[in-house]
């Protein structure tokens, strides 16, 4: 049987128990400790450096520095406290604190929140936005608000929330965009820039999705106003709530409030965690392989 459970920490840590065991890795990721130097023009066999965070040419001494450019760029912090870092926001359903971060590793609290939003960053320009749907695929389009009053009653309720658009593919990927307006010209450019033509969309009542199927899509409404979940062919919105009902756990509970400045980064993070629900234990070595140059 195939294992698809997330890397224990005993694993991550025989995997990673060095600080140079880092930064080779990176290295080799990145560079390969054999290519083409890019002054020299020679294929050379790059060595580390003593006492820096760089490998250099045997032919003209040449460095490339392996963090550059990575959410790790410049940063004095240890690798391998960044690596542990990475690794605990594959391990979790619910997200990382940077209080949570603060303790475990001993570094301040604002080295702990820069280390995590960088992160998230980095997990959200790993997530895909390629268009969702297509002819016979179901998109289920939702909105909510993240943040704010937490009464949801009285002055302010809306005023002071960010809304979030989540665009959902039956048994595919999910998008997620903070929208400053909800009126029916921006929901539907949204939904026109993300979603195929000849998609099928679930959406709830809302009238900011009326007429979209003007718009080459087949409109399925579900009227929740009047009790309305599902209709009899399956059609509904339970999916992308679901998504929602686990992101504001998350935010409420792990993070007790999000600004809406840094919204679009936990939003990333959790869609990159849910887009890779199907294949958990691929989610670290994703991150680890992925580091642009």
């Amino acid at each position: 049987m195939t294992k698809t459970k997330t890397p224990t920490l005993r694993q991550f840590q025989d995997r990673f128990p060095t600080e140079e065991a880092c930064l080779e890795h990176l290295m080799e990721t990145r560079y390969g400790l054999t290519h083409d130097c890019e002054k020299c023009g020679r294929e050379a066999q790059f060595y580390a450096v003593t006492n820096r965070r760089s490998y250099a040419c045997n032919f003209c001494g040449h460095q490339v520095f392996p963090t550059a450019d990575t959410p790790m760029h410049r940063t004095r912090t240890p690798l391998r406290d960044w690596f542990y870092v990475i690794f605990l926001f594959c391990a979790t359903r619910n997200g990382v604190a940077a209080k949570e971060v603060e303790r475990q590793i001993g570094v301040t609290y604002k080295t702990a929140w820069r280390m995590c939003h960088e992160i998230r960053k980095y997990m959200t320009a790993l997530d895909s936005d390629d268009p969702l749907g297509g002819f016979g695929e179901t998109v289920e389009v939702d909105e909510t608000y993240i943040g704010g009053s937490i009464s949801g009653k009285g002055s302010g309720y809306k005023g002071n929330k960010t809304t979030v658009v989540g665009m959902l593919e039956r048994g595919g990927e999910l998008v997620t965009r903070v929208v400053t307006r909800r009126r029916k010209a921006d929901m539907q450019a949204l939904i026109l820039d993300q979603i195929l033509p000849g998609t099928t969309i679930n959406t709830d009542e809302f009238g900011g999705y009326k007429d979209i199927d003007r718009s080459g899509y087949r409109h399925v409404k579900v009227n929740h106003k009047a009790g309305e979940y599902a209709k009899p062919c399956g059609a509904g919105v339970n999916a992308i709530e679901g998504f929602w009902a686990q992101l504001k756990r998350g935010i409420n509970g792990t993070h007790i409030h999000v600004s809406g400045r840094h919204l679009w980064k936990y939003l990333g993070e959790f869609e990159y965690r849910y887009n890779m629900r199907h294949a958990p234990h691929l989610m670290l070595d994703r991150m680890m392989a992925s580091f642009s140059r």
